[in-house]
């Protein structure tokens, strides 16, 4: 073998174990991501069962609670929509568990049945689970700017849309006409420590990533901010917002560039 066609097989042979080094470091470095989301969500599923075991939840009586943003058109699903009961909450035993809890939401048609937590920013949750030990897997979070009596225009909860559904992981749900076929699934229901509310949807969408719909002080300027979430609606609800209205957001990762999310409107409260 002359010594240039040496250096040439001995190239190709450094060039095919850097690749088989890269794809084995690969396939190591996946290996290890699977089984800590495997151990995230193992863990995750353990806490929802404890707290599902811990909490008591009750239906109000469907009477109950003052009707807000009354529509004039009789024929609009809304009157529909206040006819149904509120949900009810004791979260004592979950703020002896955890006292950033804030609420409970429960969301129509999809496995979204869980505790709200707030902490002093937006990130620490995305991280940690409900008894704040680090996990992946986050938890159900309430904006940081937001008033946990819900009395700004726009009140915004976060989670991780996780491939076992669990946390906002069935919000893509929302997307499908075999939600949206379904009126009864267009109503977003919320526990406090002071009320219960009930949220008609008015809003769902698929956006590459932007923050623009994350507005929660307004100049002037709300029914615009409303205007632009309606025509993004991926279906017309025919649901009216005003002035008067408060809103609320759900926002959660579609994949790495774009979000899915879903707003409703404040209809229906009582106080605790």
């Amino acid at each position: 073998m002359f010594y240039g066609d040496y250096m040439k097989f001995n190239i190709k042979n450094f060039v095919l174990y850097a690749v088989l080094l890269v794809l084995f470091s690969s396939f190591v470095l996946s290996l290890f991501k699977i089984v800590h989301w495997v151990d995230d969500s193992k863990e995750s599923k353990e806490q929802i069962d404890y707290i599902m075991d811990s909490v008591v939840i009750e239906e109000e009586d469907e009477e109950e609670g003052e009707v807000l943003s009354e529509e004039p058109d009789p024929y609009n699903p809304y009157w529909d929509f206040i006819k149904m009961s509120l949900m009810s909450v004791d979260l004592n035993e979950l703020k002896s568990i955890n006292p950033d809890t804030v609420g409970w939401i429960n969301v129509g048609g999809t496995n979204i049945n869980y505790p709200i937590v707030q902490s002093i920013d937006n990130d620490f949750y995305l991280s940690h689970s409900f008894d704040k030990s680090y996990n992946d897997a986050g938890w159900v979070f309430m904006d940081y700017r937001n008033s946990t009596s819900l009395s700004d225009k726009n009140t915004i909860i976060y989670a991780h849309s996780r491939f076992d559904n669990t946390m906002f992981g069935t919000l893509r749900n929302v997307l499908s006409n075999g939600w949206l076929n379904n009126s009864d699934n267009y109503i977003v229901r919320l526990s406090t420590e002071t009320e219960n509310t009930l949220w008609q949807v008015f809003s769902v969408y698929k956006i590459p990533t932007t923050s623009d719909y994350l507005a929660i002080d307004f100049d002037g300027n709300f029914l615009d901010f409303v205007s632009m979430l309606k025509e993004r609606s991926q279906f017309d609800f025919n649901t009216n917002v005003s002035e008067d209205d408060r809103i609320l957001t759900l926002s959660t990762c579609y994949n790495d560039t774009s979000k899915v999310v879903m707003h409703a409107k404040l209809i229906k409260i009582q106080q605790r």
